[in-house]
């Protein structure tokens, strides 16, 4: 059955790239009605934006969301993938201003005020989208690619020329808890030459390594306390794919394959499969299924100590 949080959830924070100010309220909502943000500080004109694969205006750094009357919401991944991760199917996300508060870099803190507040179950089946057949696109060597599978997994692997990266490779299935345990306290990360062209660029305002970002250099860690996980990049990217799947409109049954993959080329990779009725059907998930979706069986108790 479909789920929405208790009561509301608040967030404050700045954002990564604008290092803007926000508050953000998570708030309950009723069953089938997806997650949608709000713009609380539009007072004119449409101020709704679904959290929709067709709604993504494709970005490098980051997942931005946009309505038809140009309203937009950008750095959703973390809070997407929190929410699929603790199985919430349903909320109203309310925000003062155009990013998503970045918090720690990751989705911990979104998490553990999700599950700390509780859930509420709903009397409505929980609908997935289904794969049926293989799909694929690639960008130079960057791939990403879905194929039928019962349930979700990820497999990801990256390979940098930073000596304190280099290549990295994990494959997970996303029930049972395991974004909650494996996946949700993993910073993004970045290169320090890349932080002062962002910089340079007035991006990145928001970004202070060792508070809300991994900063590698070469050989060597700059943010101080160093890693959560010897392998925190690749899972970090895997927790930024399984933000960007979900904006499929409910959970993803079936494999899915990033190499050098990001958050645009998962969602071509989206649009690509809902250009093709053969490629997916939307199904009614089964008790069964249900329990092996992401956050089924996710526990606050289960937050890695670090986070």
């Amino acid at each position: 059955m479909q789920k929405t949080i208790n009561s509301p959830v608040r967030f404050e924070g700045v954002g990564l790239h604008s290092g803007e100010p926000a508050t953000l309220v998570v708030r309950p909502a009723a069953a089938n009605h997806g997650i949608w943000f709000r713009r609380a500080d539009i007072r004119i004109g449409d101020a709704m934006i679904p959290a929709k694969w067709d709604a993504v205006d494709r970005t490098p750094l980051c997942t931005r969301i946009e309505n038809a009357a140009g309203v937009s919401v950008s750095t959703i991944e973390h809070l997407m993938a929190a929410l699929a991760g603790c199985g919430i199917h349903n909320a109203l996300i309310e925000i003062d201003g155009p990013e998503v508060p970045i918090l720690d870099g990751s989705a911990a803190p979104f998490v553990r005020a999700l599950l700390k507040c509780g859930l509420q179950v709903q009397a409505a089946p929980i609908r997935a989208i289904e794969i049926l057949r293989p799909v694929e696109v690639q960008n130079g060597d960057a791939i990403a690619r879905l194929e039928p599978n019962g349930v979700m997994e990820i497999a990801f692997e990256i390979d940098f020329t930073d000596a304190a990266i280099g290549r990295q490779v994990k494959h997970l299935t996303m029930e049972n808890g395991t974004f909650v345990r494996e996946l949700c306290d993993c910073r993004t990360f970045c290169r320090q030459a890349d932080v002062d062209a962002m910089q340079a660029q007035g991006l990145a305002l928001g970004g202070v390594a060792g508070e809300n970002a991994v900063v590698f250099d070469g050989d060597a860690v700059v943010s101080p306390g160093g890693l959560r996980r010897t392998d925190e990049p690749v899972r970090h990217k895997m927790l930024d794919a399984l933000g960007d799947l979900i904006l499929a409109g409910g959970p993803v049954l079936g494999l899915y394959t990033g190499t050098r993959a990001g958050h645009n080329l998962t969602n071509t990779l989206l649009r690509k499969v809902f250009s093709d009725p053969a490629n997916f059907r939307m199904v009614e998930c089964t008790a069964a299924q249900a329990a092996r979706l992401p956050g089924a069986g996710a526990h606050l108790s289960e937050m890695p100590a670090v986070a």
